[in-house]
C-alpha cells in the first residue's frame, strides 16, 4: 500500500462506542504526515544527489578512460619516438663511423702518395747529385785537359821562337841536345 502524507492529513476513521481519542489521533496522524512528507523530501533529495553523484562518476570514469586512453598514447608516441631517436642515433653513428674509415682510408693513400712522391724526389736528387757530380769531374777534366794543352802550346811556341844557335848552345852545354818540335825546321 502507498500511502502519501495527503493521505495521512485526510483519512477518516469510523467512531465507535469507547474508541480512540479523535484529536489525538488526528494530531499523531499529522506529525506522522509531516515525518513521512520529510522523508519522502530527504528521498527525493537523496535520490536527486544520487543521480547527480553517479553523473559525475560517470563523467569522472569518461575522464580517467579519455586520460588512460591519452597516456598509453602517449606511452607509445614516447616508445616509439625513443625507438626512431635510438635508430637515427645508430644511423647516424654508423654513417660517421663509415666517413670516417673512409676518411682514414684516403688519408692513408695520400700519405702513401706523399710518401711515394718523396721517395722519388730523393731519388730524383741522387740522380742529380750523381749527374752534377759526373759533371764537375768532366769539367774539372776537362780544365786540366785545357791547362796542359795551353801549357803544351806555350812551350811549343816558346820552343819555335827562340834562336837556334842560342837554343842548342844552351842546351849542349847544360843538357842532351833539344827536342825538335815537328813541322818547324
Amino acid at each position: 500500500m502507498n500511502v502519501s502524507p495527503l493521505d495521512l492529513r485526510q483519512q477518516k476513521f469510523r467512531r465507535k462506542f469507547r474508541g480512540l481519542d479523535p484529536v489525538e489521533v488526528t494530531s499523531f496522524l499529522a506529525a506522522v504526515a509531516d515525518d513521512y512528507e520529510q522523508a519522502l523530501r530527504e528521498t527525493d533529495r537523496l535520490r536527486q544527489e544520487l543521480i547527480r553523484s553517479e553523473a559525475a562518476l560517470a563523467a569522472h570514469k569518461e575522464h580517467e578512460k579519455n586520460l588512460q586512453s591519452t597516456l598509453m598514447t602517449a606511452q607509445k608516441v614516447s616508445d616509439d619516438i625513443r625507438a626512431t631517436a635510438e635508430g637515427e642515433a645508430q644511423r647516424i653513428i654508423r654513417d660517421a663511423q663509415g666517413r670516417s674509415d673512409l676518411l682514414l682510408e684516403k688519408t692513408q693513400a695520400r700519405l702513401e702518395d706523399v710518401q711515394r712522391e718523396i721517395d722519388g724526389l730523393k731519388l730524383k736528387r741522387k740522380d742529380a747529385e750523381t749527374t752534377l757530380e759526373a759533371t764537375i769531374a768532366t769539367l774539372r777534366n776537362t780544365l786540366e785537359f785545357v791547362r796542359e794543352q795551353e801549357a803544351r802550346e806555350r812551350e811549343e811556341k816558346i820552343l819555335v821562337h827562340r834562336p837556334r844557335l842560342a837554343v842548342e848552345k844552351s842546351d849542349k852545354a847544360d843538357a842532351p841536345p833539344a827536342r825538335r818540335v815537328q813541322g818547324v825546321s
